[in-house]
Order: C-alpha cells, then structure tokens, then sequence
C-alpha cells in the first residue's frame, strides 16, 4: 500500500492523543471515508493471539464436524455458518468464506432474551468458549470508548451511547477465507456496507480489505499489525442522517502467488440494544440535510437487513 493511501486514512492511536484531538480526528477521518484506523487500543495481544490459533484449529476441523454446530436453526447468529452461505446486497455471487458467531449471552427471563438466542461452543475445544467470552467483552470495552469519541464528536455528552448500547445486539465473528486457486476471480466478499453501528476489525492487515472513497475509488485499509480497521455501519449513518457514513467495502483476493494462503478475521459487529429506536439526531438535521429516513427499531432494522443478505428466510 502507498504511503498516500496511509496518509488519508489515518492511524490514530488511543493513547498519545488528548481525548478531545482523538475525538475530533476519529469524527474527521469516519466523516471522510466511513472509516479509521486505530492503534494502541489497549486489547491483550495474548488473548488475541490464542483467539487466532483456536479460530485456525476449528475451521480446519472436518466439514461434517463443523456442520454439527450449523447457524441455520437461529438465523446465523450463533455458531457456524458454511462456506458460500452469505451474499452482499444486491450480488450476484455468494462469498467464498466461512464463519463462527459468537453472541451476547442474557440471563434466563431478561426481556430482550428473544431476540438473542444463547452462544453455542464447539463441544471438544475447551478454551474455546472462554477465549471468545474474554474476548467479546475486550471488544465491547473498546467500541464503547470508540462510540464516546464519537458522541464528543457529535457534540452528545461522552457517554451518550452507553444506554443504546446496554446488552446491544453485538456480534463477533470469526472469519475464514478458504484458500483459492491462481486462477480464482478477484473477489472473495462482494462490495457491501455493515448494518450494525461500527464494525472492529482485527486482522486486516493481513491484505484484502479495500474502502470505496467518495470519488469511486478502492483504497487498500492495511493497519499496522494488531491495529483495528473501524467503521460506521448503517445504524449510524441513520442515526447521523447520513453524516458519517457507512461505506461500501469489499475483500479482493491477494495477488495469485498468495492465493494458496488462508485468510483470517475477527471483525466485532458492534450493535445497539433491539429495543433502541433509531432516528436521526437533531443536531444532524438541517435544511441543507432534511431527514433521510423513517424511524425504525434496532431488531426490526436488523431483521430486514438480514433477509436481504440471505442470513434469515423471509417468513
């Protein structure tokens, strides 16, 4: 990747900067390009390292194996979903990846227990649900700091997100990009936007992820290693009224002497509470920015959109 590339989609570090100049240079670079960079976030790099081994050791397993702990019986949110399953809106092809869910887990009777079912752990890999349990939580820590900058940003008081986020949604999902032959097409996840409120990426930097700028370009995000790749979902973009926005981006194959090489992620899908609803922010209305849409309920917001990727069955 080219330094110009770097230059314009900025590494931003959580702790040599003043709270107010992070804030105010997260707000810029999401209001620019949908998306930022960050380093010195403060996740245990252990954790994260044991994270990638189990997420290796498991997608190795048989597919008769994996296919035990199938995402279909709850709409993909919890467990394994196989390779070629998913679509991006509007594609034509399906993408060539596979995928674990792991969920917030809720105490029995809790009214939002509907709409989240219970997590589901791989029964011969012991480490593997506590692993990921310390490490949904580590992400939950650092998109709630992530989400104050941006209430700074949107001149909300810094803990603004903590309710809409209290028991959201969220979802971490372990990624794999099988490898593929030299001759494969260029794509192995169709141009799309997330629907959830940010998205935290770890693992980018292994090569692939690429941003749509506003100019119609593809830009490489490649973070320094063990930086996370942040960007706005559709939830914010509603929320904002289309301030920040949530960016179309996609990942490309590597170049074909590369193509014999698995691909792994670890993107957190960081969502508000079901029962939040969403609509626009005053203070992102104006009449040079009318409001662009309706107001709509996190879960009913969420249950669209998964239909339309192909996760959950119209019923």
């Amino acid at each position: 990747m080219s330094q110009a590339v770097l230059d314009q989609v900025p590494v931003l570090s959580m702790a040599e900067m003043s709270k107010a100049d992070f804030a105010e240079a997260f707000g810029r670079s999401f209001q620019q390009f949908g998306f930022a960079m960050v380093k010195d976030h403060g996740m245990d790099q252990a954790l994260v390292d044991d994270g990638w081994t189990l997420a290796q050791r498991f997608f190795a397993l048989p597919e008769e194996v994996k296919q035990r702990y199938n995402a279909k019986v709850n709409g993909g949110q919890r467990g394994y979903t196989a390779f070629g399953t998913e679509i991006a809106k509007g594609a034509s092809e399906n993408d060539l990846k596979e995928f674990w869910h792991v969920g917030r887990d809720l105490p029995e009777g809790d009214p939002l227990a509907e709409t989240m079912p219970p997590n589901i752990w791989p029964d011969d890999m012991p480490a593997f649900e506590p692993v990921f349990a310390k490490l949904y939580r580590e992400f939950d820590r650092v998109g709630a700091e992530l989400l104050s900058a941006i209430a700074l940003y949107l001149c909300l008081p810094e803990r603004w997100f903590d309710g809409p986020i209290d028991n959201g949604n969220s979802i971490l999902r372990l990624l794999h990009y099988p490898p593929v032959s030299a001759q494969a097409p260029g794509i192995r996840a169709g141009a799309h936007e997330d629907i959830n409120l940010i998205t935290l990426l770890l693992g980018a930097e292994e090569g692939g992820l690429e941003l749509k700028d506003r100019s119609g370009n593809w830009l490489p995000v490649v973070p320094p290693p063990g930086a996370l790749a942040i960007n706005v979902g559709d939830m914010l973009q509603r929320l904002t009224n289309h301030l920040l926005p949530s960016t179309s981006h996609r990942v490309v194959n590597p170049p074909p002497e590369r193509r014999g090489h698995s691909r792994y992620s670890m993107p957190f899908f960081l969502h508000l509470r079901p029962d939040f609803m969403i609509d626009a922010l005053p203070q992102c209305v104006s009449e040079a920015n009318p409001r662009r849409d309706p107001p709509i309920s996190a879960h009913d917001y969420l249950t669209e959109r998964l239909i339309e990727i192909g996760l959950i069955k119209k019923g």
